[in-house]
């Protein structure tokens, strides 16, 4: 480590210790007799004349008196009664700046290769307080995130939070690794909460890719990892667009899923003692959702547009996690099973999609031609059986009688490949085109 590294350090050094020791463990909840601590603070645990770097590390997550309830970061394997509990006096912090582009990293902020932090990096706490409201500037700009679908029918600005709700296998890491490559944001944040381990690396190669991963920083924790660590994902992830965007860039926060955030933060609920709510989910995870939502969008410096995806049980819409976080975003897409089975990818259901700042955004001819595009799909849709089973006769309605001639070209422009690269003012001019029978 350099001099210069060192002096930094001195600031963070513990003059003064506090310590604790082991005398309880269930399941994933550590208790000990003190030390003196907070919520949220770090502790080290490790045996007796070791050092702390060897043993555990974790965070306070409740107390009883004199016993704090620890949550480990790391698997408990071999913790023993008696095991040291040294705490920090400080919550979570990971070292954050123009070094981390391009790297993969960890819940702790450590890059996943193995390969030492860059230099020049800062400090940066994990959790911090929303923006106040009256410090948000209101969303303006247009953000081009390169998806036809998107761009034209659900047109997103610079700091509108958008959730994308689907089942499982219905494409939204493809329709994540997507808007990565083409967005026009300054940079892209990914969280990975709760991902197969094997669905990390093809993530960043198959659908990410290296142009995409160039621009990039990826915070992966994996679905064996304890829950507390697939919470830490989600919070470091938004740090890290947070101190970009405090630097003045326009920041693309893009984080799956949030369903699997709820259910850690419903397994440290339950094992501090919380009750069962609504479907099984503690209190506490209707209360985190909405400040780690609220903590991106717009400030006075910069701005993080986000996309959470939703993983819906059954593709059912309105489970409580779905139902919750809907309520908090600016607008939704939904991902339709029954259209990637036809072969329609990405599979957005446009009539059940809504961007709702989109009317602020786009001019009125671009929202004459969506809201035209709309009636006309939803016009074929609520006749598709009649006509499917020949029992409608042409003639009858004028306005059937077009969507059935528009119809084919409706959903070839929702179709688009995954490496096929469109401007917004592509997008919206082949809308113009279709809607003008060209």
């Amino acid at each position: 480590m350099k001099l210069i590294d060192l002096i930094d350090e001195i600031p963070f050094i513990d003059t003064y210790k506090h310590y604790g020791s082991v005398t309880k463990v269930v399941g994933i909840l550590i208790e000990a007799k003190g030390p003196k601590s907070s919520i949220g603070d770090i502790c080290y645990i490790y045996p007796k004349n070791s050092c702390k770097e060897k043993g555990i590390i974790g965070e306070v997550v409740g107390f009883n008196d004199n016993s704090v309830f620890i949550m480990p970061y790391n698997e408990v394997n071999d913790i023993a009664p008696g095991w040291v509990v040294e705490g920090t006096g400080r919550s979570l912090e990971i070292k954050v700046g123009d070094g981390l582009v391009g790297k993969v990293v960890d819940s702790l902020g450590k890059p996943m290769d193995g390969t030492p932090l860059p230099e020049n990096l800062q400090r940066w706490a994990t959790d911090h307080e929303p923006p106040n409201p009256l410090s948000r500037p209101p969303i303006s700009e247009i953000l081009e995130v390169g998806v036809r679908t998107i761009d034209s029918l659900l047109t997103v600005g610079k700091g509108q939070r958008v959730g994308i709700f689907a089942g499982s296998g219905v494409g939204k890491s493809t329709l994540l690794g997507m808007i990565a490559r083409n967005t026009k944001a300054d940079l892209n944040v990914i969280a990975l909460i709760g991902e197969r381990g094997r669905e990390v690396r093809e993530f960043i190669e198959r659908d990410l890719g290296e142009e995409g991963l160039k621009r990039s920083i990826v915070v992966a924790a994996t679905s064996d990892q304890p829950a507390l660590m697939r919470i830490k994902g989600a919070y470091t992830a938004t740090a890290i667009a947070e101190y970009f965007r405090n630097k003045g860039l326009n920041v693309m926060l893009m984080m799956d899923s949030v369903t699997r955030i709820a259910m850690a933060q419903r397994e440290v609920g339950l094992a501090v003692g919380e009750p069962p709510a609504t479907k099984g989910y503690t209190p506490s995870v209707f209360s985190i959702l909405p400040k780690l939502l609220e903590r991106t969008g717009t400030n006075e410096y910069g701005s993080i547009t986000a996309f959470y995806t939703v993983l819906v049980d059954g593709d059912d819409l309105n489970e409580p996690i779905a139902d919750t976080v809907r309520g908090i975003l600016d607008g939704h897409i939904v991902l339709d099973r029954n259209l990637a089975n036809k072969g329609q990818y990405p599979a957005i259901h446009v009539l059940k999609s809504i961007s709702r700042l989109m009317n602020g955004l786009v001019d009125n001819n671009h929202l004459e031609a969506a809201s035209k595009f709309r009636d006309l799909l939803n016009t074929y849709l609520q006749s598709e059986d009649l006509i499917n089973i020949g029992a409608y006769k042409k003639g009858s309605s004028k306005e059937i009688d077009t969507a059935i001639e528009y119809y084919p070209h409706l959903i070839s422009f929702l179709k688009q490949a995954t490496d096929e690269k469109l401007t917004f003012e592509e997008s919206v001019q082949a809308l113009k085109s279709l809607i003008a029978g060209e």
